[in-house]
């Protein structure tokens, strides 16, 4: 027997020229075994797959074609001879998509020409006999190719039919989207005529060719390369320029679908490892980058279009996974493009020369320079960051120019919206406060406006706004009494709101306006109410109440006012961080949900006996008043509000707003009496990601208003279809020593709920690894986590998995579930009881185990059998039962102790009804004991 592979395969090949396949296969078998070199591998594999197909064994084929595949994508043999053996086996479109492989690596190659053309044919006849004629009146031919040109006929034609065009031009969507159909679009000038489509500036068609286009391109690389290069980058960023929301869209979905395919995601695996066969996307990727920035600056793209370039930027350019090291896209932009952004960060609505904006351009421009700042690896790498960012400010700086330094004020501005820390540091930079609080004297009031605004955003951190408490609040008030503009005025608010919140006893809100902070906060209501200002101002009264209803008596009156709080819920429906931010922050202020400081009396007594200031609690922050705010706000709609702002995007809905609205949804579900109404307005839909992703606390409060529903919900209304499962891993989260016992108490309670429901949800518990903390709350000295554990395991051992878990060697459960039968809390008795009783009757074994655990066995079965309570004396007759029933000698054993005479007085009761299920299981045992012969009927004895 030969051990060199070489030789064996050389061997192989002569018998398979010979026509011997089975002595060929024998041989590329062995080789196979010994060889070790990665490349003849494939080639052997490949040489299999031949002797396969000509013995017609085509699975065993196509596989040996994929592990040929698997170790050289590019092997032409080894795809042609899968693509004959998928053929064999009816799939059709794989098959085909290798042939076209072979067609791409060797193009004047007959053979696949060939194959292609009969593959096509054959997949469009399968398809013909799956679809139904579309229109009797229309004359669809039943080829692929005839009905894409069909359609393209019908669309071009100006004189068709608009319901002809309209039906042709959602038919060429759907057929986009499907594999054979996309391919023969592709193939018969399809991309051609879809631009033809597009260059008729009739809105419908472009939308039909844009998605047309997406479906073509979807997890096909090569195909979504050749599209790019088509119709040209220049060509889609200029479509998704154009001023209409829909058609920007489409093709932001269309250049997100290429840029997926380029980066390799998204794409269908069919045979293993495989992967396209496509040159280098990264030159491609980099030149969608550059489009997308330059159109960034470009005052012929349209507010929209530069939301939707923005935006790609966000979605692609920062690593999703900080463990991946490549952050070389980010690198890039930043030194290609991190001057444009800052432009677009930059820009004043209010002056003549802005570039188009939408209401939410800028502060998209400030999440993506905080995404780019984050996703810098090292100190060098933020450093070059931020000498960008002072190059490109200190040259927008200019005496001599003001509109010139405005503009770097408001780059300073949009910054601090953006990466905070970096923000700052510009603050620092010589002469920047002192020209923002300067600029809050100037009489123009663009200057004004700029200047306040970036106050507010300055103002945030304590030492920035201790300076401008020093230097800017005096010129803040002027201008909130002095001017006119809406505008500048509710600014000047704001920023006079929020310096009070930071400058503590430097400057008290009850100094202003003669010490009337209700009076500051009626005057953001009427603004917010105030549909006819913008809701870029709007979003400004907001910000002033999240600052004011830290007063009690605002957040009173603020809940009171149903017109602010619809006002309010409205805006919040906006893609607005600022605004998600400060709605949240009002509803945590008016709920009360904040963290609090437990005051010590002793130490409340030492304050003053040394006379400092104690802080006492207003009379409208007690619970009444709490209660009451938390029900007008259910009544409003809150839940509706809330659950509109969690499916904001992530980059607007921040991790700091969700702990907050996490913290609201907590208070309102305070009461048990709400929380039908929270399910009902999509409150528990709403948690679940909440208690996944944010801020370790916003995760617990979510995690712990999930354990309330769950507690007393049905799930199946509270949490429908899948999406019960998801809610059982923030449940388990709380089941640690590092929460607190209400939280530990609520979450057994909705796994108790959860348990009782379905074996597949018991499966789940049970792979989240509950288990453990359920029977460590099980030897809780607390009465109701004791109780609530054991409730839960009531339910759990249910499924066969906890059953063998109490069979298996070396454990207590078993032990610890019999002492709890013995308990004096008749709550742990019952559900003690119940898991026994279930446990002894779906396991023999247990039945003897039981007597083994613990001397005090029968005595505790005993005193079941004779308890007040009906249900826990029903449940020990029944453990009665299961051990009679289980082994004979075990009965004996039973009948020779007193729980015979037990038996006996219960079972010669008279029948009741109340009582007739205790009685009737008593006298089963009695029954049994008789079959075994170890007692003799009454008559007998």
């Amino acid at each position: 027997q030969m051990e060199d592979p070489i030789q064996l395969k050389e061997e192989g090949n002569k018998y398979f020229q010979a026509s011997d396949y089975e002595k060929a296969l024998q041989s590329y078998t062995q080789a196979i075994k010994l060889n070790k070199d990665k490349m003849l591998q494939a080639v052997l594999y490949r040489n299999r797959a031949a002797c396969f197909l000509k013995k017609e064994e085509y699975a065993k084929a196509a596989s040996d074609a994929s592990r040929a595949i698997d170790i050289n994508a590019s092997d032409i043999k080894a795809l042609y001879r899968r693509s004959q053996a998928l053929e064999k086996l009816g799939k059709l479109d794989q098959a085909f998509k290798d042939a076209q492989k072979c067609a791409t690596l060797e193009p004047r190659n007959k053979n696949f020409q060939e194959t292609l053309r009969r593959l096509g044919a054959n997949i469009q006849e399968k398809v013909n006999a799956r679809r139904a004629v579309l229109d009797s009146e229309q004359v669809w031919d039943f080829s692929t190719d005839s009905r894409v040109q069909k359609m393209f006929e019908i669309l071009l034609d100006e004189n068709s039919d608009k319901e002809k065009r309209e039906k042709a031009a959602n038919n060429l969507i759907v057929l986009g989207r499907e594999e054979a159909g996309a391919e023969r679009i592709f193939q018969n000038n399809g991309v051609n005529l879809l631009l033809q489509l597009i260059e008729t500036k009739n809105p419908e068609l472009i939308l039909a060719a844009v998605r047309t286009l997406s479906g073509m391109c979807t997890g096909h690389k090569a195909r979504a390369t050749a599209i790019l290069h088509y119709l040209g980058i220049d060509s889609i960023c200029m479509w998704m320029s154009v001023d209409n929301e829909e058609i920007s869209l489409a093709v932001c979905n269309l250049l997100q679908t290429i840029t997926d395919c380029l980066l390799g995601q998204g794409k269908e695996e069919h045979h293993g490892k495989e992967e396209a066969l496509v040159l280098d996307t990264k030159k491609d990727l980099r030149m969608i980058t550059m489009r997308l920035l330059d159109m960034l600056v470009s005052k012929k793209v349209s507010g929209q279009g530069r939301d939707r370039a923005l935006n790609l930027l966000n979605k692609n350019i920062p690593r999703k996974d900080l463990k991946d090291h490549d952050n070389s896209r980010s690198i890039f932009v930043i030194d290609n493009g991190l001057k444009k952004i800052l432009k677009v960060v930059g820009q004043i609505p209010e002056m003549p020369d802005c570039l188009p904006l939408t209401e939410n351009t800028q502060l998209t421009a400030s999440v993506l320079l905080n995404k780019l700042y984050d996703d810098l690896r090292c100190d060098p790498e933020r450093d070059n960051y931020r000498v960008i960012c002072e190059e490109y400010i200190k040259s927008k700086i200019d005496p001599q120019d003001m509109d010139k330094t405005l503009h770097a004020v408001q780059i300073v501005s949009g910054v601090l919206q953006g990466p905070f820390d970096l923000g700052n540091k510009l603050l620092g930079m010589k002469g920047v406060m002192e020209m923002m609080v300067a600029l809050c004297g100037s009489e123009r009031e663009i200057d004004q406006l700029v200047a306040v605004e970036a106050l507010i955003h300055a103002s945030t951190k304590l030492s920035r706004a201790t300076f401008i408490i020093t230097n800017g609040v005096t010129l803040l008030k002027e201008i909130y009494k002095k001017t006119k503009n809406e505008k500048i005025k509710i600014r000047a608010l704001v920023g006079l709101c929020k310096l009070g919140s930071a400058g503590g006893t430097d400057y008290g809100l009850r100094q202003f306006a003669e010490g009337s902070t209700e009076k500051l906060a009626k005057q953001c209501r009427k603004w917010l109410c105030n549909t006819s200002i913008d809701a870029r101002t709007r979003k400004w009264a907001v910000e002033g109440l999240s600052y004011l209803t830290l007063d009690a008596d605002v957040k009173d009156d603020f809940v009171e006012d149903e017109p602010a709080l619809k006002a309010m819920f409205d805006l919040a429906k906006t893609s607005d961080k600022t605004i998600l931010y400060s709605v949240a922050s009002a509803l945590v202020n008016c709920t009360n949900s904040y963290d609090t400081k437990e005051l010590v009396p002793e130490l409340v007594q030492l304050a003053k006996f040394s006379k400092q200031h104690v802080p006492e609690e207003h009379p409208k922050d007690k619970k009444d008043f709490v209660v009451k705010r938390v029900k007008r706000l259910l009544k409003a709609g809150v839940v509706s509000a809330l659950a509109c702002m969690v499916k904001a995007d992530s980059a607007i809905l921040t991790d700091q707003s969700k702990e907050l609205i996490a913290r609201v949804f907590l208070a309102l579900c305070e009461d048990p009496k709400d929380r039908g109404t929270i399910v009902a307005q999509g409150g528990g839909k709403a948690l679940i990601p909440l208690a996944v992703e944010g801020t370790d606390v916003g995760k617990i409060k979510a995690s712990h208003a999930l354990a309330k529903i769950a507690a007393i919900s049905n799930p199946d209304i509270a949490f429908p279809g899948e999406r019960v499962y998801e809610v059982v891993r923030p449940l388990v989260s709380l089941l640690n020593t590092e929460r607190d016992g209400l939280q530990n108490y609520e979450a057994l309670l909705g796994l108790t709920n959860f348990s009782g429901r379905s074996d597949k949800l018991r499966l789940k518990i049970i792979k989240e690894k509950a288990l453990p903390d359920i029977e460590n709350y099980m030897f809780e000295n607390h009465d109701q986590l004791r109780q609530a554990a054991t409730e839960c395991m009531c339910n759990l051992v249910v499924n066969k998995e906890v059953q063998e878990r109490f069979v298996a060697d070396g454990n207590d459960r078993l032990k610890l579930v019999v002492l709890l039968c013995g308990e004096d809390d008749e709550k742990v008795q019952v559900a003690a009881a119940g898991a026994l009783a279930m446990l002894t009757a779906a396991q023999k074994k247990l039945c003897s185990k039981m007597t083994q655990v613990t001397t005090q066995w029968l005595e505790i079965l005993q005193r079941l059998c004779l308890h007040d309570n009906m249900e826990v004396q029903h449940r020990g007759l029944v453990i009665a039962f299961n051990l009679i029933s289980a082994d004979k000698e075990l009965a004996k054993k039973l009948v020779e102790s007193e729980l015979l005479e037990i038996l006996t007085y219960i079972g010669k009761q008279e029948d009741h009804p109340k009582k007739q299920h205790i009685i009737g299981v008593a006298r089963d045992c009695l029954t049994r004991c008789m079959d075994y012969e170890l007692i003799k009927p009454l008559s007998q004895a």
